[in-house]
């Protein structure tokens, strides 16, 4: 790696290059869906990619944008008689299958009838196919929201989460523009091991759903398929629905799967980068971000991205 070319607020390109010794070198971190990006336009991926391109191939190496994961998320909604307390995912519950329990409740949470991260403006930004998010179905969807009456709209989720996951997808140049975004394909529950994931963690909400603790939050005669058909037929959820959701469990997985923002890989260690960080076959790059993880933790991977920046950090510090 010789230096940097970027563009300032105005448009203007610019480029900074290394100074000459082992100490100078350039730190990559921009994140899951910017790093295999940046490397790509930079030349450094599959041959036949770059050649598609146009782009000026500097290495040949196939798994760039490879290995791209995202922890799914299900959510199952459930109206509550009384008002229940407002909170925000501040306590997991983790299963023996691997499966992530938590919660989001309370009448501001659903502030301005938009649900928040399970709008479909935000949380299924990356399992809607591109034509289900049109300006006019995302519209339509918000149109409905704000018609509920405010009572339905209390209580809250129940959300589960797979850690891993096993489901791996890739990365692909659209255009070698940097401003245009790659397309990325994450495969949500290709793996049939993720999806019975999926279903253990389903299964774990109805029995909190069905405990004695949780009965003065629910109506008494909701029952879990209830609950299923609800959440999968809301206006909010916009993937294409089935009508066997409330008596199949799989299919409830792959009709309601959303993000919650865990993306990684696409730089993975061992086949991008080594040990070190340090991209293979390149001097003097790194790569430091949440797209050199192989897996992510159910929970929230911003704690794990930035131990990763503290500790290479303190360790680069250490070597020079």
């Amino acid at each position: 790696a010789h230096g940097v070319a970027f563009t300032d607020a105005s448009g203007k390109w610019h480029r900074a290059y290394l100074n000459i010794g082992p100490k100078n070198e350039i730190i990559l971190s921009a994140g899951a869906l910017g790093s295999p990006q940046m490397l790509l336009l930079s030349g450094i991926g599959s041959l036949g990619q770059l050649q598609a391109h146009n782009i000026t191939v500097v290495l040949d190496q196939p798994f760039v944008g490879q290995g791209m994961a995202d922890n799914p998320m299900n959510a199952v909604f459930i109206p509550s008689p009384s008002p229940v307390e407002v909170s925000l995912i501040q306590t997991v519950g983790i299963t023996g299958q691997g499966s992530y329990i938590e919660a989001a409740s309370g009448q501001d949470f659903a502030a301005g009838k938009d649900l928040g991260m399970f709008s479909p403006k935000v949380g299924q930004l990356s399992t809607v196919p591109p034509k289900g998010r049109t300006p006019e179905a995302l519209s339509k969807a918000t149109e409905s929201l704000k018609a509920l009456n405010p009572a339905v709209l209390q209580g809250g989720f129940i959300l589960e989460k797979i850690e891993g996951p096993l489901s791996k997808g890739h990365m692909q140049l659209r255009t070698k523009n940097p401003d245009d975004n790659p397309s990325v394909t994450f495969n949500y529950f290709k793996d049939p091991r993720d999806l019975r994931r999926c279903v253990d963690g389903l299964k774990v909400i109805e029995s909190v759903i069905e405990s004695k603790a949780f009965a003065p939050f629910r109506y008494d005669p909701l029952s879990l398929p209830f609950l299923l058909n609800l959440t999968a037929g809301a206006p909010v959820n916009l993937l294409p629905k089935h009508a066997n959701v409330s008596s199949s469990l799989e299919q409830f997985c792959k009709d309601t799967v959303m993000t919650i923002w865990h993306y990684h890989g696409g730089c993975v260690v061992g086949r991008v980068v080594d040990s070190e960080y340090r991209v293979m076959g390149v001097d003097r790059l790194r790569v430091v971000d949440g797209s050199t993880f192989s897996d992510s933790p159910g929970t929230n991977p911003q704690a794990t991205v930035m131990m990763l920046g503290r500790y290479m950090g303190v360790k680069i510090a250490e070597e020079r």
